[in-house]
C-alpha cells in the first residue's frame, strides 16, 4: 500500500502545480479566461510567444516525469532493458503518472480548473518507456519540420507512443498506456462540452438583450407598408 499511496499522493500534488496559470499571471492574464481557456502551453504560447511560454512546456512535461520517477523510487527503482519499467515498478509508476494527470486536469492549487494533460502524460511516458519516448521525439521533429507544423508533429508523436512502446514492452503495458491516454480524450471531451454550453449561454443572453430592446417603449418597428 505504501508503494502506491506515496506515488499517488505525490503525483497528484506535482500535477496540481499550475505552471501555465503562474506564467500567464506573470504576463498579466489568466489562461483559464482567454483563448480556448485551456491552462496549457499552446494557449499561453498564442498570447506571449514560444520563448515566454517555454517554462509552461518544460514545467508540464517535468510534472509527469517527476511523478514517474517518484513511483519508480517507491518501487525500488528497478527497470528492464533500456530503462523501461518492469516488475514491481509498473503499477506504482503508472499510478503516479495517472495521478499527476489527474492533478493537472483538476489541480488542487488552481480551483480544480486544469488542462488537457498531454504534456504531463508525455513526461510520465519518458519514465515508463524511455526508448519509445526517444523515438517519439524523433517523429515530432521529422513530422513537425516536414509539415511545418509543431501541433501536427506533436499529435503524430503522442498518438504513436503506444505502437512504439510495443517494440520494448509487453502488450499489457501498452494497454495501460492506452488507459492513460483515454484520460486525455476525456479532458478534450469535457472541454468541448464546456465550450458548447458557453456558446449556448452566450446565444441565450444575446437573444434576451435583443428581446428587451424590441419591447422597450418607443422602440421603432419596421415592416412592410400596407
Amino acid at each position: 500500500m505504501r508503494s502506491l499511496l506515496v506515488p499517488v499522493i505525490g503525483g497528484y500534488l506535482l500535477g496540481s502545480v499550475p505552471v501555465a496559470v503562474l506564467v500567464g499571471r506573470a504576463h498579466g492574464f489568466d489562461p483559464r479566461t482567454v483563448g480556448d481557456r485551456n491552462p496549457g502551453f499552446w494557449n499561453v504560447m498564442q498570447r506571449v510567444g514560444g520563448r515566454s511560454a517555454a517554462p509552461v512546456f518544460a514545467g508540464d512535461l517535468l510534472k509527469g516525469t517527476a511523478a514517474g520517477l517518484l513511483g519508480l523510487a517507491a518501487s525500488g527503482a528497478r527497470t528492464g532493458r533500456l530503462g523501461t519499467v518492469t516488475g514491481a515498478g509498473v503499477l506504482p509508476v503508472y499510478a503516479a503518472v495517472g495521478a499527476a494527470m489527474a492533478g493537472h486536469a483538476w489541480p488542487l492549487f488552481a480551483g480544480r480548473k486544469g488542462g488537457r494533460c498531454v504534456l504531463t502524460f508525455a513526461g510520465g511516458f519518458a519514465v515508463i518507456c524511455p526508448p519509445a519516448f526517444g523515438l517519439g521525439l524523433g517523429l515530432l521533429a521529422a513530422t513537425g519540420i516536414g509539415g511545418r507544423s509543431f501541433a501536427r508533429g506533436a499529435r503524430v508523436a503522442v498518438f504513436s507512443l503506444p505502437a512504439l512502446q510495443l517494440m520494448f514492452a509487453p502488450a499489457e503495458h501498452v494497454a495501460a498506456t492506452g488507459a492513460l491516454m483515454t484520460f486525455i480524450g476525456l479532458r478534450f471531451g469535457q472541454a468541448a462540452l464546456a465550450d458548447h454550453a458557453t456558446g449556448r449561454h452566450r446565444s441565450q443572453r444575446l437573444g434576451h438583450r435583443l428581446g428587451r430592446l424590441a419591447t422597450r417603449p418607443g422602440t421603432r418597428r419596421t415592416g412592410a407598408r400596407a
